[in-house]
């Protein structure tokens, strides 16, 4: 079969949280040609854009590249699934929708760990002009109107949203009226992703406003194998659009934003990654850079549920009528409970009191059932997600094959680090105080899970090990900075390797303290302007 050829300034990699953003801005130079090339499709799927659906493309492998780590050891050798979106808008049109920054103090460390020009000063205006938040009628200090990303909260129409923040402030814990704000320690209405009812994912608000400029070209079902690299420049890359070997030729840049996990993969296939590492696969070494793949970071979380014992809960809306009676309601206005992803309320707290900034989330849920939705409490309840922020386990992703449509091997190494554990039963103790307070009194039952049998250190531990879950919060795995494992440097430009960018969560220094969504976006915004700013 006869190899076509394509050519533009810019490729760019993954039509994801990043990618989407890049496109646009790159695109609004009507001289410059933007190839965006997207191993998925469109995305044409209901409950893609149906908020209180969006655990329901996580079960497709259509929209989902449904990656599973290996065994982890201190997890009871279970393997811990790492969905990432496989369609246009990546994972921003799979997440959760939660809209959180992440604390200042994460930006400052990443300047320390040699970020030049990442400080929160520096990022706070980027991820203003990302944001168009309806939550707020005037402009402020900390929250953006004039950017493409629509940002909302919600209406807690369920009762329990209030009791648990009133049962943090009755704990001592600060009502905060904006999470992303000046402080982030305490609870408060968490922004979503969400516009007029339906989900704005990068793809719906930074794609489609892009879509039809003649300068774009987005390609869908486009797996790429590999950069080419010819002298230490990249100058385009190989890829099979519907199986059909295709060159696109970048005059400008390559820039990869396939994520966490497949970037560093392309990376290696394309002989950029430590040498030893791409001789075991017979790769030619175009550039040795051993941090690729490394510096592999997570959240992890579990829930703490409680039954209810009035029936105010969302389980009455979970029987097919009930969902169907959602859906027809949101189908016909985009309002009621399909217009909202229920992650309306949460907060920070501290581990303990020499933590200088909090290092615990808590996400609020008015019914108790799993993230994925494939378990269900078998009656009314409530809980929280709960778990660490700020974990000092790294893992790393490698090689399996030479062949791209072979997943990488994902070794997370969870729960490595005895801070893990501690911090852990904090978050669990924390939450059951929570649910102790007397916000809960007049409908709080037996607490399903840990439960009443579970509280000392060890037992805590074996819940962990049972039922802990990825939040689904990969990054760091081709880390920005200028040390020996350092992938790119502070613009995304790849060391050693001409014209070619990463940008995406995988170059995130050190994970942020809360969803990545929101700073993978931010990335991408600062990158093209530092793009746009080079002669």
């Amino acid at each position: 079969m006869s190899t076509t050829t394509i050519e533009a300034d810019y490729i760019i990699v993954g039509a994801g949280s990043a990618g989407c953003v890049l496109a646009h801005r790159l695109s609004q130079d009507a001289n410059t040609s933007v190839v965006l090339l997207e191993t998925g499709g469109q995305g044409h799927n209901l409950f893609v854009h149906m908020p209180s659906a969006f655990y329901l493309p996580m079960k497709s492998k259509r929209l989902n590249w449904a990656f599973e780590s290996v065994a982890q050891a201190n997890l009871n050798n279970r393997k811990i699934a790492c969905p990432r979106g496989r369609l246009l808008g990546g994972s921003s049109s799979i997440n959760g929708m939660v809209y959180v920054r992440g604390n200042a103090k994460d930006f400052d460390r990443w300047e320390t760990l040699g970020a030049s020009g990442w400080n929160y000063e520096a990022v706070l205006p980027y991820f203003k002009k990302a944001q168009n938040a309806l939550e707020c009628d005037q402009p402020d200090t900390y929250r953006g109107h004039d950017g493409l990303l629509t940002t909302t909260t919600g209406k807690l129409n369920n009762p329990l949203y209030n009791m648990f923040l009133d049962a943090a402030e009755q704990a001592g814990y600060p009502r905060r009226d904006d999470l992303n704000g000046k402080h982030q320690d305490g609870f408060g209405l968490f922004p979503m992703t969400v516009d007029k009812g339906v989900r704005a994912s990068t793809s719906r608000c930074y794609l489609q406003p892009a879509q039809h400029r003649p300068n774009l070209q987005i390609i869908t079902h486009a797996l790429v194998e590999r950069i080419e690299i010819n002298n230490a420049e990249a100058t385009g890359v190989r890829c099979r659009i519907r199986n059909q070997p295709t060159r696109v030729v970048a005059h400008k840049q390559v820039i990869v934003s396939a994520g966490a996990i497949n970037s560093p993969q392309l990376l290696l296939l394309s002989g950029i990654g430590s040498a030893t590492e791409l001789a075991a696969h017979s790769i030619t070494v175009h550039a040795d850079l051993p941090g690729v793949g490394k510096n592999l970071m997570d959240h992890l979380e579990v829930y703490v549920q409680q039954a209810c014992t009035q029936p105010i809960s969302l389980y009455k809306n979970l029987s097919l009528f009930g969902k169907a009676k959602i859906g027809i309601e949101w189908l016909a206005t985009r309002s009621g409970l399909g217009a909202t992803n229920h992650f309306e309320v949460g907060g920070f707290t501290h581990s303990e009191a020499s933590v200088d900034y909090p290092d615990i989330q808590f996400h609020f849920l008015p019914v108790a059932m799993s993230y994925d939705g494939s378990t269900t409490a078998k009656q009314h309840g409530f809980q929280v997600h709960a778990g660490p922020t700020l974990s000092p386990s790294r893992g790393a992703v490698t090689l399996t094959s030479t062949d791209p449509r072979v997943a990488p091997l994902i070794q997370f190494n969870y729960m490595s680090h005895e801070s893990d554990w501690r911090i852990f039963r904090s978050a669990i103790r924390t939450a059951r105080d929570l649910f102790s307070q007397p916000a809960f009194d007049a409908v709080c039952g037996e607490e399903l899970q840990p439960g009443k049998n579970c509280q000392t250190d060890e037992q805590l531990d074996t819940f962990i090990r049972s039922h802990a879950e990825s939040a689904y919060h990969p990054c760091g795995t081709c880390k920005m900075g200028l040390d020996a494992n350092a992938v790119v440097d502070p613009q995304g430009c790849v060391h050693g390797i001409d014209n070619l960018r990463v940008v995406d969560a995988s170059i995130f220094p050190h994970i942020t303290n809360g969803n990545l969504n929101a700073p993978t976006i931010m990335v991408a915004e600062r990158i093209a302007d530092l793009i746009l700013d080079t002669p």
